[in-house]
């Protein structure tokens, strides 16, 4: 099964790009992962509504066009559904023996994702109520990706 990271921004902090590395290397060995860094767009202070919109449409075009016909998308939205990490897992086990090859996950830049990306999602997933900086959500979703593998491998990890 492939896993693609589509995302928003570059991560810019060392300590960031070495975690993520780390996880990187770990999943190799159940999935072939990618990840795709789409620019992000200036955001200047107080933008107002519908620049808001405007800079998200743009994203959400860059993120859309990095995404094939017939991949699974999940789609990191404050407002999508919540699962533990068992029945994320499940999710991700259903879909590659139902036959799905390619599951892709979208994080948005600090505005969210726009209204195309989320309409093009399956599944809108929440990781809690909190918003989390998107740099830090890569790591957080690399991590759950990887104790998903080790849950459907039968392998222990820690609760």
């Amino acid at each position: 099964m492939k896993i693609t990271i589509a995302a928003v921004g570059k991560v810019k902090e060392r300590f960031y790009t070495d975690a993520i590395a780390e996880y990187s290397k770990r999943l190799g060995r159940y999935c072939r992962l990618e990840i795709i860094q789409v620019a992000d767009e200036k955001t200047p202070d107080r933008a107002g509504e519908a620049l808001t919109r405007q800079i998200r449409d743009r994203e959400g075009e860059r993120i859309l066009a990095q995404i094939r016909e017939g991949a699974y998308v999940v789609a990191l939205a404050i407002e999508g559904r919540m699962l533990d990490s068992v029945e994320l897992a499940s999710r991700i086990g259903s879909l590659g023996t139902g036959g799905c090859s390619q599951i892709v996950f979208v994080i948005g830049g600090s505005l969210g994702l726009s209204e195309a990306v989320l309409r093009r999602a399956d599944l809108k997933l929440s990781f809690s109520r909190m918003t989390f900086p998107h740099q830090l959500m890569r790591v957080i979703l690399l991590e759950q990706i990887y104790r998903s593998f080790r849950i459907l491998a039968g392998e222990p990890y820690h609760k």
